[in-house]
């Protein structure tokens, strides 16, 4: 018995250690390609190149992104064993902000996933203090009301900032140029350095038209846009519940 025992555990290690050095069967270089750093909204083209070490021919039937921004892919239909790979792909980081890290997956004609990783960051240019919002229970036309600051990333200069056409339909906004301190605990005052805007945000009755009635969480996303900065894409979050 001990005889078996000491057996499986050699062979339950040895299949840990061949997992360790197993090697992917397409192989990216660099492993993580390196976005750097990009300006929200921006539109980046990006080509990652590789290597086959399969050990035999790899057939691709699709390419795609987890999550979203890729577009326009261009990939072989066929991967000769120990060939090159090259995929190229555009990525659009509207709605983006801080580190990120997408994942391009390569699908085999047999259904076999091949995967690439990316890390980067996106600069937003407008900094929000809040970025969301708790409406509570809340029935379609009641009124509510949030304020909160706004500055620009490299707090140089005051922004420029108004609601979306979209979501000018269910709120609307009220701005008072102000000068914010933010402390150590990331607390903000008036008073300080930072030339900002104190964004009133309200509403007089959100729609629930769209959403099913048997839905109880409500979530709104709320955009804005500046002409300082036409291509970032600013944004706040309103949650609660339906009554």
């Amino acid at each position: 018995m001990e005889k078996k025992l000491i057996t499986r555990a050699s062979i339950f290690a040895s299949a840990l250690a061949s997992a360790a050095f197993a090697v992917d069967p397409i192989i990216f270089t660099p492993a993580v390609y390196p976005m750097g750093e990009v300006n929200q909204g921006d539109v980046k083209h990006f080509v990652l190149k590789g290597a086959n070490v399969s050990g035999k021919a790899i057939s691709l039937e699709t390419v795609m992104c987890q999550g979203t921004g890729c577009s326009n892919f261009k990939y072989p239909a066929s991967i000769a064993n120990k060939g090159p790979v090259v995929i190229e792909f555009d990525m659009d980081f509207s709605g983006m902000e801080g580190p990120v890290s997408p994942t391009v997956v390569l699908v085999g004609t047999d259904g076999t996933p091949y995967t690439a990783a990316l890390e980067g960051s996106v600069k937003a240019p407008i900094f929000f203090g809040e970025k969301m919002f708790d409406a509570g229970y809340y029935a379609a036309g009641e009124s509510r009301e949030w304020s909160f600051y706004v500055w620009e990333t490299d707090k140089k200069a005051r922004p420029d900032l108004a609601l979306s056409d979209e979501s000018a339909k269910d709120f609307s906004i009220k701005t008072k140029n102000v000068k914010v301190k933010v402390d150590e605990n990331g607390k903000i005052t008036e008073g300080g350095k930072i030339p900002a805007l104190k964004v009133t945000l309200s509403t007089k009755g959100m729609s629930r038209e769209g959403w099913e009635l048997k839905q109880k969480s409500l979530r709104k996303i709320v955009t804005f846009k500046s002409q300082k900065f036409p291509k970032a894409t600013p944004e706040v979050l309103v949650i609660g519940y339906w009554k």
